[in-house]
């Protein structure tokens, strides 16, 4: 475990030419499995079920939701497994992907998956569709889709305690799938630094009702952040060659691995704005490796990227 995760000055040709200095906060290094934003929004949603556990004559469990690649779900089954924790994971998609890179490993945790098809996985708000699971899976509380709930808004907090103690800084750049770790680094930051979440699903305006949604009341007033939307590279998990192409040379030159799905969105978000001269001179940017890099292995598995271009130390 590293926590406080390191905060590492990034070099590359562009930020010395537009003269920016860039640093990343390296969650993705916290733990080898449950990684970045990951560990951080299950930290005390665990603390506070294994709390009501050791209260209780009852054990409860926890039910949540993803996809047949998820990071929630690969990180959930073995944090979950770690703590002696019954879990049951909501996959969107066919049995037959039981046995996919991700999913091999939840089951092999221990997590109990529950395949629906697409219109089912949609009533996952739905209080009937809840209260229906509740049936199934009696004593098991839920965990939202991406594990972006209240409890999650603390642990993600902790990131904006950790770099005031770490660097002075003027933005902070992150991907956004569900709006969790955004929302807990607004309302952490209390409005001191501007924030930039880059949104990685196409027509991802919904979110930012999300985010408003999910901040404490004290912290809707703040303004200093922006979900910026046009940097999806054509929609959730898509990309082109040459996405890849510029994502790898940036890899390679850094000697940091950003996977193309979630923080390596972010990265090319990041050179395109540097590019058009978004930021001004002597700008300090701080970038969220929000990790997520066992999705690697989904996309190798399914010949998406090659296995070359991806150094990834566990798979």
């Amino acid at each position: 475990m590293s926590i406080p995760s390191l905060l590492q000055t990034l070099n590359h040709p562009l930020f010395i030419k537009h003269k920016i200095q860039v640093c990343i906060k390296r969650d993705d290094q916290i733990h080898p499995i449950i990684s970045g934003n990951k560990w951080r929004k299950l930290k005390y949603n665990l603390l506070h079920l294994t709390e009501q556990n050791s209260t209780s004559n009852t054990q409860m469990g926890i039910l949540s939701f993803g996809g047949c690649y998820s990071n929630h779900i690969h990180a959930l089954a073995f944090a979950c497994m770690q703590q002696n924790i019954p879990c049951v994971g909501i996959i969107r998609g066919e049995k037959s992907n039981k046995n996919n890179f991700t999913l091999q490993c939840a089951n092999k945790w221990g997590m109990t998956l529950k395949f629906v098809d697409r219109k089912t996985y949609r009533r996952r708000h739905d209080q009937d569709f809840l209260d229906e699971l509740s049936g199934l899976y009696p004593n098991h509380t839920v965990i939202p889709e991406g594990g972006s709930n209240t409890l999650a808004l603390q642990g993600v907090g902790d990131i904006i305690t950790e770099l005031n103690q770490q660097a002075k800084f003027d933005t902070v750049i992150l991907p956004v799938g569900s709006g969790g770790t955004l929302a807990g680094l607004i309302a952490s930051d209390n409005n001191q630094h501007e924030i930039l979440g880059i949104c990685v699903l196409k027509d991802g305006n919904y979110l930012k009702s999300s985010v408003y949604d999910l901040l404490p009341e004290q912290s809707k007033t703040h303004d200093k952040w922006q979900l910026l939307t046009q940097f999806h590279r054509g929609g959730y998990a898509k990309f082109s060659p040459e996405d890849i192409e510029r994502l790898v040379a940036f890899n390679h030159k850094t000697g940091i691995i950003f996977e193309p799905i979630y923080s390596g969105k972010m990265i090319l978000a990041l050179l395109d704005l540097i590019e058009q001269g978004y930021f001004p001179e002597n700008h300090r940017i701080v970038l969220i490796h929000t990790g997520g890099l066992q999705g690697i292995g989904g996309m190798i598995e399914r010949g998406l990227l090659s296995r070359t271009d991806w150094a990834v130390p566990y798979l």
